[in-house]
C-alpha cells in the first residue's frame, strides 16, 4: 500500500495499538511454537537472505514451477456455472459528502439511518446496515451456523449472528488481517503478526479452535510501512489454504544503510501467494510477484484471483501506477519487484511478467475481494466484487468486475473506508468499513424486508 494513503484515515491504521487485553483472554490457551514447515514441490530455489531478527526460523521454501497436484482428503469442488444471462453493468454515482456533528464529510458512526441514506447501489440490490463493531476491521468471513466473523486491527475477532448481535470470539492477536474457516470444520485460520516493525518484522498463521490458539506457520515476511505481511486467507478447491504475503519493501530495495536503495535479494516467502496444508506441515510457493496481495478469491470455475497494491510514486517524476487485480497463474511472476521507474530495477532478461486483469486509479488501495458463487442471484455468477479502501472521492466503493468480458462498474458507494467484502450463505454481499466499523449488507431488492432495514444496535 502507498505511503500517500495517510490522508483520510491511514494514520490511524499505522498508529493504533494492536494488542488489547480482555477477559476473553483468560478463556483461551495458546499452543506453540509453530513447527517448521517444508515446501516439497520440486523447482528452482529462490535466493534467501536471512535477517536473523526473530527467534523463529521461517519455513524452508522452494519455488513452485507448475500447478500443485496434491490435495487433502476433504476437497471442496467448485460449483457448476449457471447458464443465466449475465447482469448488465450499471455504475452508480459517488455519494455526496455531507457535514454532521462528528465530521465535515460523514455521519456519526452510530447514525445508521444516515449511513443508509448515503448508500448508492446497483439496480436490483438494496443496501442496509447489518451491524457495527467497535474496532478498526481488517477482514470478514462467514463460518459455521451462518455467523459472520470480523477481525479487528486492535487484536480481537468478533462473531455476529443473523440479527446483527456482536460478541467477542477470540482476542490477543497482533494485527489480525486475514481470516477463513476450513470448510466443514470450526477451525478459524488467522494471519497475524509476531513482530510489527518496518524492517525485520515477522508474520504467522494461527488457528483458533475450541478456545485454543495454535500457531502453525511462523517466520513470514512482515511488516513494511506497517502494512505488508501475511494478508487474506482463502481455502481452495483442493482443500489447501492460500495466503497472500507482501514484499519487504516498495520495489525490492534495501531499507537500511550502508546499501539503502540498492537492489535486495528476494526471500523465498515474500511478495507471494503461498499454499499450505491445514496442519501447516506443507508450505508451497504457489505464485510470485505481488507487492502486497491484500486478499484472495476462488470463483466457481476454480480460478484464483488476488488484489495487489501498486508501488509508491516515482520520486523523480511523481508518476504513480494504479493498484491491480490479478488472475493468479501458478508459478507465474506477476510484477514485484520488476517495475519501471527512476529508482526501480526494471525487468531482468528472460523474466516474463504476467499483466494484471485490471488496474485502478492511482492510490485507490484495492483490498478485499470475493467471487459471487451463489445461485441466489445467478446473473452475477463468477463476477468479482472488490473494494477500494482509500478515503477520497474516486475510491471508497465496491467495484464489480466480469472476468469473462472485462466489463467493470461501480456497484456501491457511500462508504468512508471500505476494506473487505464477502458473500453470505443467503447470497447477499457484506462489506465492512475500516473507519466506522460498520458492516453493510447488500441483497436482491425483492427479498428485502424494509420493516427491519437496520439493527439499531452495536456490540463491543
Amino acid at each position: 500500500m502507498k505511503l500517500s494513503w495517510v490522508a483520510g484515515g491511514l494514520l490511524l491504521f499505522l498508529t493504533i495499538s494492536a494488542c488489547r487485553e480482555t477477559d476473553l483472554e483468560s478463556q483461551i490457551t495458546v499452543t506453540g511454537p509453530a513447527p517448521v514447515a517444508t515446501l516439497t514441490s520440486p523447482a528452482t530455489p529462490i535466493t534467501i537472505e536471512p535477517t536473523a531478527i526473530s527467534e523463529h526460523r521461517p519455513p524452508t521454501v522452494t519455488a513452485l514451477s507448475t500447478a500443485p497436484a496434491s490435495a487433502t482428503d476433504t476437497p471442496v469442488p467448485p460449483s457448476p456455472t449457471p447458464t443465466v444471462r449475465p447482469a448488465e453493468h450499471v455504475s452508480v454515482e459517488q455519494a455526496v459528502y455531507s457535514e454532521s456533528e462528528c465530521s465535515d464529510k460523514y455521519p456519526c458512526n452510530e447514525d445508521f439511518a444516515a449511513w443508509e441514506r448515503r448508500l448508492r447501489v446497483a439496480p436490483g440490490f438494496v443496501g442496509s446496515v447489518f451491524a457495527r463493531v467497535d474496532d478498526f476491521p481488517t477482514s470478514l468471513t462467514f463460518g459455521p451456523a451462518g455467523r459472520l466473523y470480523v477481525a479487528g486491527r486492535m487484536g480481537t475477532i468478533y462473531a455476529i449472528d443473523e440479527r446483527g448481535t456482536v460478541t467477542e470470539y477470540a482476542d490477543g492477536f497482533l494485527v489480525p488481517t486475514g481470516i477463513a474457516f476450513q470448510p466443514g470444520t470450526e477451525k478459524l485460520f488467522v494471519s497475524n503478526r509476531v513482530i510489527d516493525t518496518n524492517v525485520g518484522g515477522e508474520g504467522r498463521i494461527s488457528v483458533v479452535e475450541d478456545g485454543h490458539i495454535t500457531h502453525i506457520i511462523q517466520g513470514l515476511p512482515c511488516c513494511y510501512i506497517g502494512m505488508h505481511g501475511p494478508n487474506g486467507i482463502e481455502f481452495g478447491p483442493d482443500g489447501f489454504a492460500y495466503v497472500g504475503v507482501g514484499g519487504r519493501a516498495d520495489h525490492g530495495e534495501r531499507l537500511l544503510e550502508p546499501a539503502m536503495g540498492e537492489q535486495d535479494d528476494l526471500t523465498s516467502l515474500e511478495a507471494s501467494i503461498l499454499r499450505f496444508s491445514p496442519d501447516g506441515e506443507i508450505v508451497e510457493l504457489y505464485a510470485r510477484g505481488f507487492r502486497n496481495p491484500y486478499d484472495l478469491a476462488w470463483d466457481g470455475s476454480g480460478r484464483l484471483y488476488a488484489t495487489d497494491n501498486g508501488r509508491d510514486p516515482d520520486p523523480a517524476t511523481g508518476e504513480s501506477p494504479g493498484d491491480e487485480l490479478h488472475l493468479v497463474i501458478p508459478g507465474g511472476e506477476h510484477g514485484y519487484p520488476y517495475f519501471e521507474c527512476s529508482v526501480c530495477f526494471g525487468i531482468p532478461e528472460g523474466v516474463e511478467v504476467i499483466a494484471p486483469l485490471w488496474e485502478t486509479i492511482p492510490h485507490a488501495a484495492i483490498t478485499g475481494i470475493t467471487a459471487y458463487t451463489s445461485d441466489a442471484f445467478p446473473a452475477y455468477y463468477d463476477d468479482l466484487f472488490f473494494v477500494l479502501w482509500s478515503a477520497f472521492e474516486g475510491a471508497q466503493k465496491v467495484v464489480r468486475f466480469s472476468p469473462d468480458t472485462g466489463q467493470v462498474s461501480d456497484f456501491a458507494t457511500g462508504f468512508a473506508q471500505p476494506i473487505d467484502i464477502t458473500m453470505g450463505p443467503d447470497g447477499s454481499l457484506y462489506t465492512v468499513d475500516y473507519a466506522t466499523g460498520i458492516i453493510f449488507k447488500f441483497q436482491p431488492e425483492l427479498e428485502t424486508d424494509l420493516s427491519d432495514s437496520g439493527p439499531g444496535r452495536e456490540g463491543t
